[in-house]
């Protein structure tokens, strides 16, 4: 089966590694210039570098559809450059997966596929989409739903070693991004991290640098730019998140879910 995934960011890419695993073919798409955080497990880096690992599954920037479904069938995880998913009428996914973490529904239908799923906020099954999926940290992590939707954007980070909103580096003006540190680095409270300018970028709190946006992105005054993770563990910065696997197990149970319901009324 095919699934097409809107966004490549690091829970989408999550995702995508727990299909590709699963023995699913896997095409993505992003912006042009993606404004992922966690871009050491993330797919959207392939736009600016070519090629992604995440983990041990390979990632391919395609120039075209045709091009994305030969790089599926080698075994590689393929991107596109196509933030309106033009791609999806030549490509004719099996599943369209919505993970762009938008926080509503920007124009995904439950008619574009086969099968449809909306990952977080915004999304009502079954009017919009087949099932959506839990993204908010709690129990209901991962949880799929048939019918209802998601709880809404809370606007507040859930707790990761106890920090919430603290954990986020934000910049602190418009302007490009330029890092002053790296991913896996230990930074303390208070630490520059990036520049805007002439205007430095903090850490809130001690921890290890989990993500950063790349040098050259354009960033406005109180963009998520950073993420610092306070449990010390420089591991966790190449290694799928808990959450991100929670949602892609999720992802994982509504498609054999709706696959299983098509074969019974066969």
């Amino acid at each position: 089966m095919l699934v097409l995934i809107k966004g490549a960011g690091d829970l989408a890419s999550g995702i995508a590694v727990r299909l590709f695993r699963s023995g699913f073919q896997v095409v993505m798409t992003d912006i042009a210039m993606p404004t992922t955080v966690r871009c050491t497990v993330a797919f959207s880096k392939a736009v600016s570098e070519g090629t992604a690992m995440v983990e041990d599954v390979p990632g391919a920037l395609a120039k075209t559809p045709e091009e994305a479904l030969a790089f599926a069938k080698e075994g590689k995880v393929a991107v596109l450059v196509d933030p309106e998913c033009k791609a999806l009428q030549a490509l004719r996914p099996d599943v369209l997966v919505d993970a762009i973490l938008a926080k509503r529904n920007t124009g995904t239908a439950k008619e574009d596929a086969p099968i449809v799923i909306g990952v977080g906020p915004g999304f009502t099954a079954p009017v919009d989409c087949h099932c959506a999926v839990e993204t908010q940290r709690g129990h209901h992590l991962g949880r799929v739903f048939y019918e209802g939707s998601p709880a809404p954007n809370s606007g507040i980070p859930g707790l990761v070693g106890g920090y919430g909103i603290e954990r986020l580096v934000r910049s602190s003006a418009d302007g490009v991004f330029e890092p002053k540190a790296k991913i896996g680095d230990i930074v303390k409270a208070g630490q520059v991290v990036a520049m805007v300018g002439e205007s430095p970028v903090c850490a809130q709190i001690d921890g290890v640098l989990r993500g950063l946006l790349p040098a050259g992105t354009p960033v406005t005054e109180g963009m998520k730019s950073g993420d610092v993770d306070p449990r010390c563990k420089v591991e966790h910065c190449y290694t799928v998140s808990d959450k991100a696997r929670a949602i892609g197990g999720g992802v994982l149970e509504a498609i054999l879910h709706q696959r299983a319901l098509a074969e019974k009324q066969i």
